[in-house]
């Protein structure tokens, strides 16, 4: 629904007052069709000018507002655009959201993080874009340039619910220098797990190194699940949510607890480091450090981790001392849809209120705000993946990283269910990652894992062992 200035934004201690208000909001009492002369829409975030994601707000305010009003006042409308600034945490945001949708109100176009996509479909507070704002929406531009994978970050039970804003992939990383001592070739790929591990071997003999490092366990939080356990499971051919099952002690959850036996049980991993309430951290230092040969993680860790001006464990010699690789699927064609090779993704989405006053109207503002002008704008210069390959080919061309893996990992990536129970799940693998990484048997493992799972998703009917 279309708000007043300030009529849906309900701070936090007024949530009560939401549902009261949601009827008190809305545009002119002009009908609101597609041809509406006067219209009123507004769009909500988690970022405030000033505050949080500052950028994303100065960019609605200042950049997307002014030039969506300007075109819409060439086609003889005019139109009131708000933006509903929030700075809280994203739980506290997502609550916020919840309420307002559940009782009518919100905004017209609303930033939703991608893991929360499935859980609102599912309450009833999102409905399909073409739902809401008919066939226009299969006619976009943009989908051409978004990659399916990349769809399916705004995607549930394969219908579109909202655009992907930026995005993201997970590779392997790996020491060039420590590569060149150990007699490996300085643009490895490994086809398997299995050349991995073999990699893992030949560092092995390296004083002072530690081969390989995969996050495992509870200390390393959603870093295990999204940079260990779930590359693994899709590499495997499994998935952790298909066709309304959870995977419980499927042959996929086993080879890839059979992985994390094979590094930390082999003598190619830091046991301890799993452990370790800073772990993570850790593991960054010692890679910047020379003292880790392969470690799997995002492209945060090339942006900000290493990056020799700004990162938080510069590697001055980072362009030319790391090499990255794509993560091999178990082997070739074992991975999820018959590839040789896999990534993991998240980011955010932005969606369509289906209680919109004006739905055509807001479509147009949400599709103006993911055309290849508008993201180029948000960028400001910087070199981020987004979800389009046109911005991706123009602002990534001076950065070979970060265009590797818009170019080789968003066409296989995969992501986490957008569930509400994920999250416990994704803690229930990472305690099997904790428990095969402390010498406990794959089957032990893979049966605790499956008995947890079964309790948190309302019993063994809903989970595929």
């Amino acid at each position: 629904m279309s708000a007043k200035p300030r009529c849906a934004v309900g701070v936090l201690a007024a949530f009560t007052a939401v549902a009261l208000a949601a009827t008190a909001c809305g545009g002119s009492d002009e009908p609101a069709g597609k041809d509406a002369k006067n219209i009123t829409l507004t769009i909500s975030a988690n970022s405030i000018v000033g505050g949080k994601s500052s950028a994303g707000a100065e960019w609605i305010e200042n950049w997307v507002i002014p030039k969506f009003v300007e075109a819409q006042k060439a086609k003889g409308v005019t139109a009131k655009v708000t933006f509903v600034p929030s700075g809280v945490e994203d739980e506290q945001y997502k609550t916020k959201l919840a309420l307002d949708l559940r009782s009518k109100g919100g905004a017209d176009v609303i930033a939703v993080d991608g893991i929360w996509v499935g859980e609102f479909v599912q309450a009833g507070y999102l409905k399909p874009l073409s739902e809401v704002a008919g066939d226009q929406v299969d006619s976009w531009e943009g989908w051409s340039q978004i990659p399916e994978t990349v769809q399916g970050l705004g995607s549930f039970e394969n219908k579109r619910y909202a655009i992907p804003l930026g995005t993201d992939g997970r590779v392997l990383y790996y020491n060039k220098k420590l590569f060149a001592r150990a007699g490996l070739p300085a643009d490895w790929q490994p086809k398997s797990w299995q050349e991995i591990l073999d990699a893992g071997a030949k560092l092995k003999a390296l004083p002072g190194v530690t081969p390989i490092q995969i996050n495992a366990g509870t200390a390393m939080g959603e870093a295990t699940s999204m940079q260990g356990a779930l590359p693994l499971l899709v590499g495997a051919g499994g998935e952790i949510y298909k066709d309304g099952k959870w995977a419980g002690a499927s042959q996929p959850v086993k080879d890839m607890l059979d992985f994390y036996t094979k590094v930390y049980g082999g003598g190619l991993g830091d046991p301890k480091l799993q452990q370790e309430a800073k772990g993570r951290d850790k593991s960054f230092a010692e890679f910047a450090a020379g003292k880790i040969g392969i470690l799997a993680e995002g492209d945060y860790f090339w942006r900000s981790v290493i990056n020799p001006t700004t990162g938080i464990a510069k590697m001055a010699d980072r362009d030319t001392a790391v090499g990255y690789a794509m993560i091999p699927a178990k082997q070739p064609g074992a991975g999820i849809r018959g590839q040789d090779f896999v990534s993991m993704s998240g980011g955010g989405v932005r969606a369509l209120n289906p209680n919109s006053k004006f739905p055509s109207q807001a479509w147009e503002l949400l599709s103006f705000m993911h055309s290849a002008e508008a993201v180029k704008a948000e960028l400001a210069g910087e070199a981020r993946i987004t979800a389009r390959q046109d911005v991706n080919k123009e602002v990534l061309a001076g950065d070979p990283m970060l265009s590797f893996i818009t170019e080789k990992g968003l066409p296989v990536t995969a992501y986490r269910p957008p569930l509400a129970v994920y999250p416990q799940v994704s803690v229930a693998l990472q305690e099997a990652t904790a428990e095969v990484t402390a010498g406990k048997s794959v089957d032990e493992a893979a049966a605790a894992y499956q008995k947890k799972v079964e309790g948190i998703v309302g019993g063994a009917g809903n989970v595929t062992s």
